[in-house]
């Protein structure tokens, strides 16, 4: 079993470089839409992912199923054909190499020739077996937004609000996957930009990348050379641009996801998308402290289970006598400065915040935990540095006259809705 001071399953075994990480594909297949079956040939395929990497891919993703709109599916022994002999002679080279499968023997036997991660674009729908291998295996798992496979994916592309729909999607594929045995910190979620998904669906995602990352794990962006852009490029003649010409295309959205935080891009042209997102990360150097781009850094510190005396809630005998409150906060930061210089200033004290937590519960009292939790919530973001957080206010002795284990409020404020206070009261 794993320690408490390992680090996140998600991040165990894939490169740790401080930006947004670059991965390049590698289609093992007759019919890509992106390449036209180039790379089909094994050779050829294990020539392509080596330059891949050679021109900066952080991770070579390496598939033999095309999931192009449309597309039918070949059998496991196919799949398994074209895919391992890739993964074994790249994973020999030092090579970091996700498998894309929706099925558990592929997954499982690309793992064991290599393969680090899993990127299953069926996010735990298609196999309920590949949802237990990932459990057992604790490999990072991609797990995307899916609504059936190809032949049928674009049928199903209605929405009313696509952006909260595939946000609450996610959080129940994200749910069921957890309630397998996955863990939580193993989950890198992709939008599936492109599946079941219009074009404008698509555009809507990428502009609100931020409400997909309040799902609390990182994000993976596969928008490289696919159909929106190509209509968004079209000739006079209204005649889509064909997919080798939307790599600068691609290279923008690179850049702008990038800038916005995302974890990781999926593209197909990697030397340039790797120049963007270095680009990206030195522009966030300069970026001031609390003032992100759009989507969470994903840095976080926790103070959990601070336990303090206070006398809120609306009984007179909740006054007098008092009870015991615990406090859990988690504080979203850009710890990198910190980090760089090891210096204390450049981050959040916890002694000094627990104080002035301890202070806000212990001192003048409230009827609701809501409001409690609300002081607290401005004090975590009164602090340099935090742009927002989550507070979550137990009150395990509450006079309910009933056997419980927990009454509890949870809240999550950023430092804009701060402000936004604080000027409606001026």
């Amino acid at each position: 079993m794993p320690s408490a001071t390992d680090p996140p399953a998600w991040v165990r075994g894939l490169p740790a470089v401080g930006r947004c990480l670059v991965m390049g594909v590698v289609n093992v297949t007759p019919d890509s839409f992106s390449d036209g079956g180039t790379h089909f040939d094994v050779d050829k395929a294990i020539a392509h992912g080596r330059g891949l990497a050679a021109d900066g891919a952080d991770i070579v993703d390496v598939g033999g199923e095309s999931t192009r709109p449309g597309a039918g599916r070949i059998d496991e022994a196919e799949e398994l054909r074209r895919v391992v002999p890739v993964v074994r002679a790249l994973a020999a080279d030092g090579v970091t190499v996700s498998v894309d499968t929706m099925r558990s023997g592929v997954a499982a036997t690309a793992v064991g020739a290599g393969a680090r991660m899993v990127n299953d674009v069926s996010g735990g729908r298609a196999d309920p077996a590949l949802v237990s291998f990932v459990a057992e295996a604790r490999v990072p798992y991609v797990l995307m937004h899916w609504r059936g496979h190809s032949d049928v994916m674009q049928e199903r592309a209605v929405y009313t609000d696509v952006v909260t729909e595939v946000r609450d999607e996610l959080a129940r594929q994200l749910d069921d996957v957890t309630g397998r045995g996955v863990s939580f910190d193993q989950v890198v979620l992709d939008p599936g930009i492109g599946f079941a998904k219009r074009h404008p669906h698509n555009w809507s995602l990428l502009a609100r990348l931020a409400a997909l990352a309040a799902l609390g794990r990182p994000l993976l962006v596969g928008s490289s050379r696919k159909g929106f852009l190509g209509a968004l490029l079209a000739g006079d003649d209204g005649s889509p641009r064909p997919a080798p010409g939307r790599d600068d295309a691609t290279v923008a959205l690179t850049a702008l996801a990038a800038a916005a935080g995302v974890w990781g891009v999926r593209v197909h042209d990697v030397a340039a998308s790797a120049d963007a997102v270095r680009v990206a990360a030195r522009m966030a150097v300069e970026r001031p402290a609390g003032a992100p781009a759009g989507v969470p850094r994903h840095d976080r510190i926790a103070l959990r289970g601070l336990r303090v005396r206070g006398h809120h809630g609306v009984f007179t005998t909740e006054r007098e006598t008092g009870q015991t409150f615990v406090v859990d906060v988690v504080l979203d930061v850009d710890t990198g400065p910190a980090a760089a210089a090891d210096d204390l200033a450049l981050t959040v004290d916890y002694g000094e915040l627990a104080d002035r937590l301890v202070a806000v519960v212990g001192g003048e009292p409230a009827d609701l935990l809501e409001t409690v939790a609300q002081r607290l919530a401005d004090v975590c973001l009164a602090t340099r540095g935090v742009w927002a957080v989550e507070v979550t206010l137990h009150k395990p002795e509450a006079p309910l006259g009933h056997t419980f284990d927990d009454v509890a409020v949870s809240i999550v404020r950023k430092r804009e809705q701060m402000t936004d206070r604080e000027g409606r009261r001026a």
